[in-house]
């Protein structure tokens, strides 16, 4: 078998479902977690620390018979900005998406006031994306602004 080969099964193929690519190693697990992977009862392949030409190294999530909306690719743009799903029907990629960070986020992260309304009474979080290079959210609530660092996932 020659090294080319190899390389191809480092992770075996998917017949229907999403392959997300690009993850940064050290987010893989959040990705999974944000996404609630651990709650499916359908295969998952995780990957991780996997040699990238890219990034040095990444996270591969390949997800058998599931097939993710826009607003839930939307949601990993908040920790995993370049990643990319590869949408695959009979073992052939279909649809390519790329995950984009969107204006507004709702109950994704937790407020770091601890004074602010959504940490004291049963309000759900919203956030305005202020600056999407850097990733930087502001609170509606309390006009606390959070750099990507410091965001905490609900």
């Amino acid at each position: 078998m020659g090294k080319q080969n190899k390389k191809e099964l480092q992770i075996a193929a998917l017949e229907n479902g999403t392959v997300i690519d690009h993850i940064p190693s050290e987010q893989l697990f959040k990705v999974v977690s944000l996404l609630g992977i651990e709650n499916l009862k359908t295969p998952v392949t995780i990957g991780y620390n996997l040699d990238s030409k890219k990034m040095g190294k990444k996270g591969i999530l390949k997800i058998a018979g599931k097939f993710f909306e826009q607003d839930e690719i939307n949601r990993i743009a908040l920790i995993a900005p370049s990643v990319k799903l590869n949408i695959i029907r009979d073992y052939e990629v279909v649809e390519k998406k790329y995950a984009r960070l969107p204006d507004t986020l709702l109950g994704i992260a937790k407020c770091n006031n601890p004074k602010c309304i959504t940490n004291n009474e049963p309000v759900r979080t919203r956030f305005t994306v202020t600056d999407r290079e850097n990733v930087t959210l502001k609170c509606e609530y309390c006009e606390l602004k959070t750099k990507k660092e410091d965001i905490e996932l609900l």
